[in-house]
């Protein structure tokens, strides 16, 4: 009998708040997407019902389970080697939740799960900034700093599934570092995500007196998002937080060279919107501390992919594999 030409693959971006589904073909465009909570929904079994209720027209639309080759899922604490969603501190079920088993007994199709960051690295290198690259860097910049490694083509797993967390790698080691969610102090995370730059900015704002557009939002309330706007508006205290912040990265990254030597570093999320004004301390501060046998070699590169849909291509593109 010749082998059945199955066009899609299903996508799932598990977040903390939402999970994004998309199905994807292989130009890696999303046909179909949706989005149900993953925040409340406390029962897994109840949770996998409104997945594949949700699931089930969008899989009608491309002509039903026989056309859909697999699924492929990015979650905080995936585990690509058991498919198992391993003590995730953001996520409603705890300990380790057989994940992909469950979608694959509901769908009646083979599932397949990796990190969210790994997702993105993924969707970089199949259809992204860093296509044709086998050696990259991909660093996520969200609510966490997240990390994909790329080297000579493959993914780093490492002996566990658990690989590659360079968000996790301790940039401040003084008494008064900042303590992450891990449970240790001082990591690249607490200064480099999102919620990092909105504490950089409240801790400028207690240790200087300038004059500042930040200083009009109450302390708790600032966001890197109003960071993001102040600097925009030519705000000293506020392109001061983004320096500080891209020296740390740029710094860091140097590091990292030194055990992969990556052609690429590829940055994605929210932090990026910020533009010239990160990246310029980013490679500012790489530059000057990176070893001289790697100088001038690793570019510097903002993903183009769509945020909404990088992760679901990213974790759709995983399937294609099976």
């Amino acid at each position: 009998m010749a082998m059945e030409n199955k066009p899609y693959v299903i996508g799932l971006d598990l977040g903390g708040t939402n999970s994004v589904f998309g199905i994807v073909n292989s130009e890696g465009s999303v046909v179909t997407s949706t989005s149900i909570r993953t925040k409340g929904q406390n029962d897994l079994d109840v949770y996998m019902d409104s997945a594949c209720a949700a699931l089930a027209p969008m899989i009608e639309q491309v002509g039903g389970i026989q056309n859909i080759k697999g699924m492929g899922i990015g979650a905080p604490n995936g585990n690509y080697y058991t498919g198992n969603i391993e003590l995730a501190p953001n996520l409603p079920w705890k300990g380790i939740v057989p994940f992909a088993k469950k979608f694959s007994e509901r769908l009646g199709i083979p599932v397949v799960l990796t990190n969210d960051a790994n997702a993105a690295a993924i969707g970089e290198m199949t259809y992204g900034v860093a296509k044709g690259m086998k050696n990259f860097i991909m660093i996520t910049l969200g609510t966490g700093v997240g990390s994909g490694i790329v080297v000579n083509g493959e993914l780093v797993y490492g002996c566990d599934g658990f690989a590659g967390e360079l968000g996790h790698v301790i940039v401040d080691t003084t008494p008064e570092a900042r303590l992450c969610g891990c449970g240790r102090k001082g990591c690249l995370e607490t200064y480099c995500s999102a919620t990092g730059v909105a504490r950089t900015a409240r801790e400028f704002l207690a240790k200087r007196t300038d004059d500042t557009e930040l200083r009009k939002i109450p302390l708790e309330e600032i966001t890197s998002k109003d960071v993001s706007i102040a600097a925009e508006h030519g705000d000293q205290l506020a392109r001061d937080v983004y320096k500080f912040t891209g020296d740390l990265l740029g710094r860091s990254c140097a590091n990292f060279t030194a055990f992969c030597s990556p052609e690429a570093y590829v940055f994605f999320g929210g932090l990026t919107k910020a533009g010239n004004l990160i990246m310029d301390p980013i490679k500012e501060a790489y530059d000057a501390n990176v070893q001289n046998i790697f100088k001038g070699k690793a570019k510097m590169l903002i993903s183009q992919m769509d945020d909404a849909q990088a992760a679901v291509v990213g974790a759709a593109a995983l399937a294609w594999k099976i």
